[in-house]
Parts: C-alpha cells; sequence; structure tokens
C-alpha cells in the first residue's frame, strides 16, 4: 500500500538530470499531487501553501503549516520539514523557506499551475532569483515506475470489487422483492464497501482526500456525464452507471461499466453495442508509437460510423496517476506519444438526452507489447444485464 524508501531517492536522481539539462538550480511545486510524488505527503489543499523544494544539490525541503507537522512526519515524509506558525502570519511562508536555504538559487522553476499570486510572493521572498515555468516532473509523472504500477494494479482489483458489490446489492434488492436503491444509497454503499476492503486486507493505507468512490446515475440522470448522484431511485427497464475508483498508495485507478435493469430492449442494445465496440478498439489503439489524437480518432469513429456523433460529449480518455484526470489526454489536440509505463483510461460513451447514458472505462497501462488492462470487470453484454 505505499512505496518503498528507495523510491524517492530514485526519483530525485532523475529529476535532478533533469534540473541539469534545464540549467536550473531549484524546483519549488506546490500542486498537491506533485508534493505527493516528490516526498510522499499527501494532506487536504486548503488556503495555507504546503510546497516541496527541490536544489540541484542537498536535501529536499517540505515547506508545511505548524499542524501538518506531526501529519507529515506519521506520513514518513522523504524530506526535511520546514514549518511555518500560521498563514497569512507575520511573515510568509514563502519567506520562512527563503530564510531556511543556504543560499538562494539563481534560476528556479515552478509548476504551470502556480497561481499569479504565489509567483509574485515568490519573487518578493527571493530577490534576485529568476522564476520560470517548469514541466520536468509533470513529464515524470506520465510514465509510471514498477513500483506505482504495483499500486495501480490493487486499486484495479478494488476497484472492480466495488463494482461487483454494488450489482450484489441491486441484483439483491430485486431478489427480495425490495426497491432498487437511490442514487445515493448506491454510491455510498460502493464507496464504504471499497474502504473496507482496503482497510481489511491492508495494514498501511495511505490516505488521500478521495480514498474510494465514484458517481451513481441511472435513466436521463446517466445521460449528464458528471452528473452527482441524487435521491432518484433506479428504475426497472433504465440503465444505470456505476463510475467508481480509489487510490492505493495515492495511485488511482478507475473502472466503469453501465448495467441494464431487465431484459434490454433493442435500442438498449444498439447503444451499448456500439460504445462496446468503440472502447474494444480504443484500448486497443494504446500502444507505444501511438499519438494520443489518433488513438481518440479511432475509437470516436468507430461511433460516429454507427451514426451516434451526435451524442458524444467527451474523448476517450486521460492519463490517471497521483490524480484521477492527468496528461496525457486521449483526444483532439493532444499529440503526446504513448510511451510504455503510461497508464490511461479508456473510456468512451454516448448520452442521449431524456433516455440515457453508455459508458465503459477500463484503466490501461500501456506496455512494449501493448495495452494491458488493469481493470478487469466483465463487459459483454450479457454480463451488465441484472435479471429482473
Amino acid at each position: 500500500m505505499r512505496l518503498p524508501p528507495s523510491f524517492f531517492p530514485a526519483l530525485l536522481d532523475r529529476v535532478r538530470v533533469e534540473l541539469d539539462a534545464a540549467g536550473l538550480d531549484a524546483l519549488l511545486l506546490d500542486d498537491p499531487l506533485d508534493v505527493a510524488y516528490l516526498t510522499g505527503f499527501f494532506h487536504f489543499p486548503n488556503e495555507r501553501p504546503v510546497a516541496a523544494y527541490l536544489p540541484a544539490d542537498g536535501p529536499v525541503l517540505l515547506l508545511v503549516p505548524d499542524l501538518e507537522r506531526e501529519y507529515a512526519a506519521d506520513q514518513r515524509a522523504a524530506a526535511q520539514l520546514v514549518v511555518y506558525p500560521e498563514f497569512p502570519g507575520e511573515r510568509s511562508p514563502w519567506q520562512v523557506l527563503a530564510d531556511a536555504l543556504p543560499v538562494l538559487p539563481v534560476r528556479a522553476g515552478h509548476a504551470a499551475s502556480t497561481s499569479v499570486g504565489r509567483v509574485a510572493a515568490l519573487g518578493t521572498a527571493f530577490p534576485g532569483t529568476g522564476w520560470t515555468v517548469s514541466g520536468i516532473v509533470g513529464e515524470l509523472r506520465l510514465r509510471k515506475t514498477p513500483e506505482e504500477i504495483v499500486l495501480h494494479t490493487e486499486a484495479a482489483r478494488i476497484a472492480d470489487l466495488m463494482l461487483a458489490e454494488g450489482v450484489r446489492l441491486v441484483a439483491s434488492a430485486l431478489a427480495d422483492g425490495t426497491e432498487p436503491p437511490t442514487e445515493t444509497e448506491l454510491a455510498g454503499h460502493v464507496t464504504r464497501y471499497g474502504a473496507a476492503t482496503m482497510y481489511a486486507e491492508h495494514d498501511d493505507v495511505v490516505v488521500v482526500p478521495m480514498l474510494t468512490g465514484g458517481l451513481v446515475y441511472g435513466g436521463p440522470n446517466s445521460a449528464q456525464p458528471h452528473r452527482l448522484p441524487g435521491g432518484d431511485r433506479l428504475r426497472i427497464g433504465e440503465p444505470f452507471m456505476l463510475s467508481l475508483g480509489c487510490a492505493v498508495g495515492g495511485r488511482f485507478v478507475e473502472s466503469e461499466r453501465t448495467f441494464l435493469l431487465g431484459e434490454p430492449t433493442p435500442e438498449q442494445r444498439r447503444y451499448y453495442q456500439v460504445v462496446r465496440e468503440a472502447q474494444q478498439v480504443g484500448t486497443e489503439a494504446l500502444r507505444p508509437g501511438t499519438r494520443c489524437v489518433d488513438a481518440n480518432r479511432a475509437c470516436l469513429d468507430v461511433i460516429r460510423a454507427a451514426g451516434l456523433g451526435g451524442y458524444l460529449r467527451h474523448r476517450q480518455g486521460h492519463g490517471i496517476g497521483l490524480g484521477f484526470h492527468e496528461p496525457p489526454w486521449v483526444a483532439d489536440g493532444d499529440d503526446t506519444v504513448l510511451e510504455p509505463g503510461m497508464v490511461l483510461s479508456s473510456e468512451p460513451g454516448v448520452y442521449v438526452p431524456g433516455h440515457a447514458g453508455y459508458r465503459i472505462s477500463d484503466t490501461v497501462l500501456v506496455t512494449a507489447d501493448g495495452p494491458h488492462r488493469l481493470t478487469a470487470f466483465p463487459r459483454d453484454l450479457t454480463d451488465i444485464v441484472i435479471g429482473v
């Protein structure tokens, strides 16, 4: 459930090679996921800055407010702590960090996500330092190491179990002659089940802001791709969608299926089978040397060729790592060439207003031999029909 201690020194060596090539003396990263990547410290982001400072030589520093001091130690953060009392404080947190350095960098990088206000505050605290946007860590995060892939694989197993438990709950209600659950009831049940499974089977759970969970919606609600679960009850004769995921060691996966309550109609069969074929074609396209834009086109062209292009609402997929959604984007406009070690979602869908949405998503590892599905819940039509 946790990366081995050797992960972080090896990672920092890779970052420093790129620092040298870019002519930078240091990196300062305040994105919560970049901080977790470099130090292993996960936190709930808020107005109090938390940042990792990586010099070209010397230890990594982790800037935290005093109220996070013990939590960072509990997580065995791979960094030396620099603690400031409170925010905004009499001295800015960035000044506290600058004062902790033996020498200020001449040229330093920050991520593109760092706010304009924080960049200005860095300029005040680090006089004479030239700040520039750097994508070094973002580029490294694209390709997962073997240690990270172990975590993704375990997360995939648990996410599939969450899907199976959701189906069991719905099928049991129908078998008992009771009403199907509401969207919120089903979402809460599978979320609790995933977390309980994780804690029952592992001693050292890495807690992140969303350990387990996802979206659940049925009937016309499922035609809105990111609608939050509500109080509507699932209904016999309508599709419903379980869009679930979890994080093990801070590494996410998603496993999503559309289910049918009762014998499918010809219309429901058609929508589902087209999405099923598109997902198969799109997943097969996730191979080394393929551009993201080309995989996306191959996938979505299946839906367009079936005459359902008007029901497309999104790309084929996206990268998955320390976040559910991160680069690369399997979409028009992203020319990233796929490489072994990338972890991606393959999740085409069609969304018919007033009727329902149909989406299938697997988390896929790009390998030298081609795509490897980490999530494995069945996806044939016969597998997703819940008998009434």
